[in-house]
């Protein structure tokens, strides 16, 4: 518990409360948005199974998604969609999903603790980690909220376009989803910018 919550404490002691841990999900996939989620917690919530969301099975994200959502002070989600991604380029689209997390919270956070290493935000003071979401509590349960969230946009999106598998791949680059786009082409929740990486070597 220490150890998660060692960059909280840090600044819980210098008397700054409202601390919103964030992270993403979905820059690497071929299709769909990037989400990003920012979770503030208060001391004494604390939950033993948190950690990076990509170490969790499903089940058990989505039991913590839930868990998360009741014990928190507040969270906050923010979805860009693939069109902007194409037009900002994912690095962009990630900030701005950052940014719309945070003004989803219902309330203003004092600081932002970050994962990875760079962000470009508004006035608030932040620090970035690198692999924050195996580090911080805060981080690691927004890294939760944001992957269930954006599992749950794919598995939407799987019953518009069941040909390319998204329910089963979530839009990352799998042999089975570049077999279905070499065989039926880019559906509109593409990102065409991707396209180098759309086609690939599919028979090796």
């Amino acid at each position: 518990m220490d150890l998660m919550l060692r960059f909280e404490r840090e600044l819980w002691a210098q008397g700054i409360r409202n601390i919103a841990g964030i992270d993403e999900a979905g820059r690497g996939p071929l299709a769909g948005p990037v989400v990003a989620a920012a979770v503030v917690v208060a001391p004494g919530f604390f939950l033993n199974a948190v950690d990076d969301s990509k170490k969790l099975n499903p089940i058990l994200r989505r039991d913590l998604y839930g868990r998360i959502m009741e014990g928190a002070v507040s969270v906050g989600v923010g979805i860009v969609d693939h069109d902007v991604i194409d037009e900002i380029n994912i690095l962009n689209a990630t900030f701005v999903a950052m940014r719309k997390a945070v003004d989803a919270l219902t309330m203003i956070p004092e600081f932002l603790l970050i994962d990875g290493n760079r962000f470009i935000g508004g006035e608030i003071p932040f620090a970035t980690i690198v692999d924050g979401d195996s580090l911080s509590f805060s981080i690691a349960a927004a890294s939760i909220i944001a992957k269930v969230s954006r599992d749950r946009i794919m598995l939407d999106y799987d019953s518009q376009y069941p040909e390319y598998g998204f329910a089963r791949h979530k839009g990352y680059g799998t042999r089975e989803h570049r077999s279905a786009i070499l065989r039926y082409g880019m559906c509109s929740i593409h990102r065409k910018s991707f396209s180098p990486n759309l086609i690939g070597v599919c028979s090796s």
